[in-house]
């Protein structure tokens, strides 16, 4: 990989919090079949109006759609993927995945009910040495400008099981993190869509703005 593309992704981490500095993030368009575009009109935009609002960033209204191969990938330092069904990677897409997470980007999974089982095989292609682990409440992701003390707050119900905050981490750094039976991304859309309580939404809004900052600052800022 080109060392430019490295340090262009150290560049736009450093400058993030930066109100002047410019930035966009983008949603993961993937093969397989299943839903990427989920949430596509109203998730992302929304996330990024309060992001702008409460933790005083400059990220672009409209977000980008990148593929997984593409090498328009090492332009945005974050990188949120979603969807209910089938995943697939080609070994050129998982080895791409790859340099850009380790390069200092960072991808967040959400589960919209029914990824599970799709996605973690894929991960494996991308980091075959590692292994998902939950995250302590302690971890500094719940702890940037909102406190989340009890960890991810359960947004839909979905099989009822408790919310889980997975990670990757590599050689001691979070390159991705997984909501899991949480459904955040759907607590980020337009209010009519879902009719979430205002309460609920907001929990989704602020724990969608900790991973941006966290993602953002590594946990300093």
């Amino acid at each position: 990989m080109p060392a430019f593309k490295s340090l262009f992704i150290i560049c736009l981490l450093s400058l993030s919090l930066s109100p002047t500095t410019s930035y966009q993030i983008a949603l993961l368009q993937y093969n397989g079949g299943g839903d990427w575009y989920a949430n596509l009109e109203t998730s992302l935009p929304n996330l990024i109006e309060f992001c702008n609002k409460n933790l005083n960033m400059n990220i672009e209204k409209e977000q980008a759609i990148v593929e997984v191969e593409s090498a328009e990938l090492f332009n945005y330092p974050f990188v949120h993927m979603t969807g209910h069904g089938n995943v697939v990677f080609s070994n050129e897409e998982a080895e791409n995945l790859r340099k850009y997470l380790i390069a200092g980007g960072f991808l967040h999974i959400d589960d919209n009910y029914g990824m599970d089982k799709f996605i973690r095989p894929e991960m494996k292609k991308v980091f075959p040495e590692l292994d998902f682990v939950e995250l302590p409440f302690s971890h500094a992701i719940y702890h940037q400008k909102y406190q989340f003390n009890k960890g991810l707050p359960k947004i839909h119900e979905h099989d009822g099981k408790a919310p889980q905050g997975l990670g990757l981490i590599y050689k001691g750094r979070l390159v991705c993190f997984y909501s899991f039976e949480s459904d955040l991304g759907d607590g980020w859309e337009d209010p009519q869509i879902h009719k979430d309580s205002q309460e609920t939404r907001m929990k989704a809004l602020q724990m969608g703005a900790n991973i941006i900052q966290y993602a953002f600052t590594r946990g300093e800022g």
